[in-house]
């Protein structure tokens, strides 16, 4: 399936799922109707921070919300390179693959991130709207992470654990992409 419309499909499955309206999404998520309106008719795609922000409104992480992009009949402890979701943001170019296989129990959700030099994405959630808990592994390049408690450069090889609140900002200061691992802690581990 192509990512604009599984884009589109999905948010209009969710937003008719829990019943709300063009104008509720739009105050539950700080998306504007319009835009909202745009995305399910393919007119336009999403920026992350849209999504981030109407996956937020849903109750889901983003990986959570990319999931439904691997049909599968019966859970599967792998998932295959080839099947795995993969999206850029239209306004920065940065590219996600979603890695953690769909429809297994964990906790645990993967990504990984290619992102372009020089770029800046902010991501921004309305008070009320936790996010879950972080852990970036940077693989190659430099990135600069700023949270409302202070701001960091990660070079290659750095790792940095964090509970993300309302406003994070990823900026590349580098000349070259940055590739990251992003894994999120969607629910505290078993005892």
């Amino acid at each position: 399936m192509e990512i604009d419309t599984f884009l589109a499909d999905r948010i209009r499955e969710l937003r008719r799922a829990r019943g709300f309206t063009l104008d509720q999404l739009a105050q539950h998520s700080g998306v504007s109707r319009s835009m909202i309106s745009l995305i399910e008719r393919r007119e336009t795609s999403p920026t992350a921070a849209v999504l981030d922000r109407l996956a937020a409104a849903f109750g889901l992480s983003l990986p959570a919300f990319f999931a439904a992009a691997v049909p599968q009949a019966e859970p599967d402890p792998v998932s295959r390179h080839t099947q795995q979701p993969v999206w850029t943001d239209p306004a920065s170019g940065y590219v996600r693959r979603h890695l953690s296989p769909t429809g297994t129990v964990s906790p645990i959700e993967l990504v990984e991130v290619s992102f372009p030099a020089g770029e800046t994405v902010v991501f921004e959630r309305p008070a009320g709207q936790a996010r879950p808990s972080h852990q970036i592994w940077l693989l190659e390049g430099e990135m600069d992470i700023t949270l409302e408690h202070g701001a960091w450069r990660l070079q290659r090889g750095d790792c940095m654990a964090m509970q993300p609140g309302p406003r994070i900002t990823f900026h590349n200061p580098g000349s070259q992409p940055a590739r990251y691992l992003l894994a999120l802690a969607l629910a505290p581990l078993p005892a």
